[in-house]
């Protein structure tokens, strides 16, 4: 069955992405099935979306409930689960306002047009030159204005031309984001760890100064935080490493606990007030089923405190990892449960050395060919860890 379901995607889905040869049917916690029945361990959680386990009791229940109740009415009216939801999400993040949309990339969009009409009401940017300044290496989702601000060159190949006012600058160089604003910024959008880029960590203090900078020049910082948020990286927030509250804050992926895609930006009055009724909007963003599942998400989230397993657990399985010992392995970083394993380019390609991690039963998902990403979901136990780590022993002596 397996090669024949393979066949038919590949006959009627765009070939927009290469999975890896697997069918799955069927996940529980941190584990997921295959259409042999085949069980592996889950090392990606969807890039994070499944930080509560696969098909969490709770989550499924809340699903279940509101989907017999009330699905969508759009926000052309009021419902009476969008409220909470976004009450939840403001006290446990420390902002006044959040705008709720569906995926990650529609939130970084949300943020950008808020940023630009915040530089024209509020900073006084002449009208249509505002600009935005990304780190290269970034990753901050697909759409034309996203990619637009992207150094990857496959992610621009074809889809030109792009929105202007979009600058690039080094990642983890303060000084180049200060060289780089003039008096038409709008916004520095950074990812206090780069996860596409392949688990980049910046060095303690970076966006400390980053804020400061910000601060000095009356430019917006925001941190998009979709993948590294929620618990992910042993904080609540990546940012809360170098103590910093940045102007705006883009959640998504885990916010639906791993079953519908949830997204959220948000900010202080004085930035969000700027948008009024028919400025910006989402058919979906918002809807009560989405807002059910997203507040029972951030509920289990507070009351479990998965960030601190995330935490412990994280450092033991980083330490792990770091006492395999291989010429092949260049560098293993992370923080939290947010791991990578970047190999050399000529000893091994990542995206095989992750095929072959699968036949051990372990799925986990290359990123820029040299590195091995391990984002397993934050309810992994010690156990869970060990045994992974002996399997990638076993892969890494094959090499």
């Amino acid at each position: 069955m397996t090669k024949s379901i393979i066949d038919l995607e590949n006959i009627y889905c765009a070939q927009n992405y290469a999975p890896l040869p697997v069918v799955l049917t069927r996940g529980a916690g941190i584990f997921v099935w295959d259409d042999q029945g085949k069980k592996y361990l889950d090392m990606m959680s969807a890039y994070s979306a499944v930080s509560y386990g696969h098909c969490h009791p709770r989550l499924v229940k809340v699903l279940q409930q509101q989907a017999s109740q009330l699905g969508v009415v759009s926000r052309a009216y009021y419902s009476d689960k969008l409220a909470p939801f976004l009450q939840k999400a403001c006290e446990m993040t420390g902002y006044e306002k959040a705008l709720p949309m569906n995926t990650g990339a529609e939130a970084v969009e949300t943020a950008l047009k808020a940023a630009r009409k915040w530089a024209y009401e509020a900073k006084g940017v002449d009208e249509n030159c505002a600009e935005i300044i990304a780190c290269k290496n970034n990753f901050h989702g697909r759409t034309i204005a996203i990619v637009g601000m992207s150094s990857e060159a496959q992610y621009q190949q074809g889809f030109g031309p792009f929105p202007g006012g979009l600058k690039q600058i080094p990642f983890a160089n303060a000084a180049a984001l200060e060289r780089t604003i003039t008096e038409n910024t709008a916004a520095f959008i950074v990812e206090p760890i780069q996860g596409e880029g392949g688990i980049i960590i910046p060095p303690a203090g970076y966006l400390k100064e980053c804020q400061a900078i910000c601060k000095k020049h009356n430019v917006l910082m925001i941190c998009d935080e979709v993948q590294t948020g929620l618990g992910r990286t042993g904080n609540f927030l990546a940012c809360q490493y170098d103590d910093v509250k940045p102007d705006g804050l883009i959640l998504g992926k885990a916010l639906g606990g791993g079953l519908l895609p949830v997204s959220l930006f948000l900010a202080n009055e004085t930035v969000m007030s700027v948008f009024t009724p028919g400025d910006h909007g989402s058919t979906f963003g918002g809807y009560p089923l989405a807002a059910a599942v997203g507040l029972e998400a951030l509920n289990i989230l507070d009351e479990e405190k998965l960030w601190e397993h995330s935490k412990t657990l994280g450092e033991y399985f980083l330490d792990q990892l770091k006492a395999v010992e291989h010429s092949a392995i260049k560098e293993v970083r992370g923080r939290g449960l947010f791991i990578g394993v970047e190999f050399h380019a000529d000893a091994i390609a990542a995206r095989e050395f992750c095929e072959r991690l699968m036949t051990r039963g372990i799925l986990s998902k290359d990123t820029h060919h040299t590195v091995a990403r391990f984002a397993p979901p934050l309810v992994i136990e010690k156990t869970d860890i060990d045994w992974a780590v002996k399997q990638i022993q076993a892969v890494i002596a094959e090499i």
